[in-house]
């Protein structure tokens, strides 16, 4: 019999350690539980390390967000990040964990229907959306699901999260289109603006003056239609533009002797 190796992570130790002692009853699934985005994440490379990975991850969608938090900007990739205290919530950790551990299966356990957040976790990368007193039975039913690559979510729910997700793409088609009419050198620029380097520091990775990169920070707002560098990133972000590698923005600024 192949087993199945679930991670609970939820901060209410009683919901997790119940649920994880429920889980547990089954002859085919072996269970642990996290208090914590961190201790999870620990769980999870411990356990890819002993070549035990866990299969499924059964994530609270309001988790507690650390004190110790990198910046929601912050360009530093999950994994690599000094405190790996970074995700914000259950959706933020899904989002994480595709790229850092793309073969897990992840659920969102939420305490109600919320057809915006659950469109969030779909497009994050979970597998299923599943209300927190559901049945044992439905939840085993979905976690056997999404090993199966099946999408899992309530039925009350379909109409909304189908509504959000079109809302999104389209949303994103205009962010597209809007990145695609600047120039090669305004998307550098933009790049720059989304990895969090000011007027200076873009000037430095650039190889220009402050003068011409505050024309083309000006450009870039006035082409997307936007009044702050914060807006201006928030829909670069959404037409997928990702930040420059600031490592190599570093090296580019130290001097060759």
């Amino acid at each position: 019999m192949q087993r199945i190796r679930v991670l609970v992570v939820d901060d209410h130790r009683i919901f997790a350690e119940s649920l994880a002692a429920a889980l547990a009853a089954e002859q085919d699934v072996d269970v642990a539980a996290a208090g914590s985005a961190p201790a999870a994440l620990r769980n999870l490379d411990r356990a890819a390390t002993d070549g035990r990975r866990f299969d499924v991850l059964l994530a609270d969608a309001d988790l507690t967000a650390p004190l110790l938090a990198v910046p929601p900007q912050s360009p530093t990739p999950l994994r690599e990040s000094v405190p790996r205290a970074c995700p914000r919530d259950g959706i933020a950790l899904v989002s994480g964990l595709r790229t850092s551990h793309p073969y897990l299966r992840t659920v969102v356990l939420a305490d109600r229907d919320d057809p915006r957040r659950a469109a969030a976790a779909l497009q994050a990368g979970a597998s299923g959306w599943v209300a927190k007193d559901c049945s044992l039975s439905r939840l085993l039913a979905v976690i056997r699901g999404v090993l199966r690559d099946e999408t899992h979510l309530p039925p009350a729910l379909l109409t909304g999260v189908l509504r959000e997700l079109t809302a999104a793409r389209k949303h994103r088609s205009e962010s597209e289109r809007l990145v695609e009419s600047l120039t090669p050198r305004e998307r550098e620029v933009l790049r720059c603006m989304v990895a969090g380097l000011g007027r200076k520091a873009v000037a430095e990775r650039l190889f220009l003056s402050p003068h011409t990169v505050r024309t083309h920070m000006q450009n870039v707002l006035g082409k997307l239609g936007v009044h702050s560098t914060l807006a201006a990133v928030a829909l670069a972000r959404r037409a997928g533009v990702g930040p420059v590698e600031l490592e190599a923005a570093a090296a580019a600024s130290v001097p060759v002797p």
